[in-house]
């Protein structure tokens, strides 16, 4: 082994991550699975505080309780941290703009200081699901002011940063702290035998993935110095009155009412892509053995973990 090789090599082994939103879903299992992998990892929250992590305000860069990045000097900084409320932001526009395009402007000013690479989440709503699932280099077009600002920031990451990463994800499930998402909250209701009342769309598609799926995706495309946009999920291609019905199949004896709608019956202030969800042949083309997971291998391994 040469000596170039030996220093990449040396570099893959020590990468300095700095993961803004670690207190969240994705960060969360981003810090868990690198550091697990032997990187050096500092994960940040803002308004909820999660084990083992600091406290980073992506709006106000210069606040004095900040942690010190540039000190950290990462030679990745990946950003989780977002707005995810589509409704919400469609009659909060500033607020999404701040949350979502403003603290990514932050970041890339960070990540030029530091001489970093920035990775970026976004969303298959930057498309308007007429034609999902979609490749990476389909025709954006978004719907809603959440889709129109995940877009530009986005962009505005491929833009300024070289060598940055972009990966799309939708109906992200899995293991978090607060069991926010979807199928978590559905898991909880059921084991704590609560009735539930869901009133789902049955025309709007997607391909849900794990959180821990997207964390190793990322670490591989880190580790092997990847760049563009990824898309990436799971096995499933499913309506999200068939995800819930797929979980509850797991609780024989769950109490529910489930009604399904048509998205433009639910009047949704944010209109939605019907036909969302990723091909990710890109990333399977390039890592052939990555197994996804899907939602029935996530409710095995919880049943099987309780």
């Amino acid at each position: 082994m040469d000596y170039l090789q030996l220093n990449l090599l040396n570099r893959i082994n020590t990468m300095k991550v700095f993961i803004s939103g670690a207190s969240g879903l994705v960060g969360g299992n981003c810090q868990k699975h690198f550091t697990e992998k032997g990187w050096d990892v500092v994960g940040s929250y803002y308004s909820f505080q999660t084990e083992g992590t600091v406290f980073y305000d992506t709006l106000n860069p210069a606040k004095e309780e900040n942690f010190d990045v540039v000190q950290f000097a990462p030679d990745v900084i990946v950003h989780c941290g977002a707005l995810t409320h589509v409704d919400y932001c469609e009659t909060h526009e500033e607020e999404s703009y701040e949350k979502t395009v403003q603290s990514t402007i932050n970041l890339i000013k960070l990540a030029k200081e530091c001489n970093a690479r920035l990775v970026y989440i976004s969303t298959d709503y930057v498309f308007d699901g007429k034609n999902g699932p979609y490749k990476e280099d389909a025709q954006v077009n978004p719907l809603s002011v959440y889709a129109r600002h995940k877009l530009e920031a986005e962009q505005m990451v491929l833009k300024e940063i070289t060598n940055s990463l972009v990966l799309r994800v939708t109906n992200v499930y899995g293991n978090e702290v607060r069991g926010k998402n979807f199928v978590a909250r559905i898991i909880e209701q059921c084991r704590n035998n609560q009735k539930l009342t869901l009133k789902l769309p049955y025309d709007q598609y997607a391909s849900p993935a794990n959180a821990w799926d997207i964390a190793r995706a990322m670490y591989l495309l880190l580790r092997d110095n990847k760049h563009g946009v990824y898309n990436i999920g799971g096995t499933d291609y499913v309506n999200r009155v068939e995800l819930a019905l797929r979980v509850l199949s797991y609780f024989p004896s769950a109490e529910y009412d489930l009604v399904p709608i048509s998205t433009e019956d639910m009047k949704q202030p944010a209109a939605r892509p019907l036909l969302g969800g990723f091909i990710k042949a890109k990333f399977s083309n390039e890592y052939p053995d990555f197994l996804f997971g899907n939602v029935d291998s996530y409710l095995r391994e919880q049943l099987a973990s309780s």
